[in-house]
């Protein structure tokens, strides 16, 4: 089979894109033939301020439903690969907007959201991120690990500490993920997982995201599609061909004021980090350059079927057993 039809024919799941909304991102998703994708709705918004950007995506969505839909469950993804349509999936990457009250994570199911990740950077009411001194999970913290588990929303840990990335994944009785990260062995980054990070993970039955986001990689900006592939295949090496997927971290369209807005602490407070020039890997630079990655995974010695398993089929699974509503022929 072909590169191009192998693409076509499979279930294709980004794990992360923190792109700019609007139609041209929903038209690039679709070049791209893109199923399902986690879009971040919430980083440092609070619980009504992250409302209200659910609100304008919803009709965001409803006005572009000839290209995208909703998807809150592995049957909607089927259901959108069906209709030659990108599934969003709502993702947060702060659980920030819970507040303190266990109550809003149901309400943001409700809502539609179906990942979470518990820390963005620095310390919140449940843990701390990766660019603080790491106390670990709190005590609320482990009600909102078990409240997320019980609506069936994933955990993710991508920019979380260490200590309470660890206990999250002791405390979680469903998967968890870093949705989107690189390893350290092939670039020192706070962002970084080291091979202990990544083994203890998958050994929990964790999953894995392997990003794309250049400052992480070993080249930098001038890494290509291929710098990422080796990623892929450092950390598959760790993980197993189960584990594994796709978690770009796109954030095509989005401007300075932006990223401004993310390396500060609360969108506003201290600079925690500089990215320095941020350009996607050559090759793939864009979401509708997603077919290249098909491609250079095959080229790079990959079976088809594993290929067909990193490119989307493992989210699909992973989310499935988080969700709890598996599809029949997985």
């Amino acid at each position: 089979m072909t590169a191009a039809n192998l693409h076509q024919d499979s279930i294709i799941i980004d794990g992360l894109i923190i792109a700019k909304w609007g139609r041209e991102l929903f038209e690039d998703m679709r070049k791209g033939q893109l199923t399902a994708a986690n879009c971040t709705v919430s980083v440092w918004e609070d619980f009504q301020d992250t409302v209200d950007n659910i609100v304008q995506v919803n009709r965001l969505i409803e006005a572009n439903s000839d290209l995208v839909m909703k998807v809150e469950t592995t049957a909607d993804i089927l259901k959108a690969k069906e209709l030659g349509k990108t599934g969003i999936i709502f993702g947060f990457q702060n659980a920030h907007a819970f507040e303190d009250q266990l109550g809003y994570v149901q309400i943001f199911k409700d809502l539609g959201v179906g990942v979470v990740q518990m820390c963005y950077n620095t310390q919140n009411l449940i843990g701390t991120g990766c660019y603080e001194r790491d106390g670990g999970l709190s005590g609320f913290g482990h009600e909102v690990v078990a409240e997320m588990n019980r609506v069936g929303i994933m955990c993710d840990l991508s920019h979380v500490g260490s200590k309470t990335s660890e206990e999250v994944i002791l405390a979680s009785k469903k998967p968890v993920c870093y949705s989107h990260c690189l390893p350290s062995g092939l670039k020192e980054h706070p962002r970084n997982k080291s091979d202990e990070e990544l083994k203890f993970i998958a050994d929990h039955g964790g999953f894995v995201g392997v990003t794309m986001f250049t400052p992480f990689l070993a080249k930098g900006p001038d890494a290509t599609i291929d710098d990422y592939v080796e990623a892929i295949a450092y950390i598959l090496d760790i993980v197993g061909e189960d584990q594994i997927g796709i978690g770009t971290d796109f954030t095509q369209g989005q401007d300075k004021a932006f990223f401004d807005y993310l390396v500060h602490d609360k969108g506003y407070a201290r600079e925690l980090t500089q990215f320095g020039k941020i350009v996607n890997p050559e090759g793939i630079r864009t979401v509708g350059e997603f077919p290249n990655l098909t491609e250079a995974l095959l080229r790079n010695g990959f079976s088809e079927r594993l290929t067909q398993k990193i490119m989307g089929e493992n989210w699909m699974r992973i989310l499935g057993e988080v969700w709890g509503d598996e599809p029949s022929h997985q």
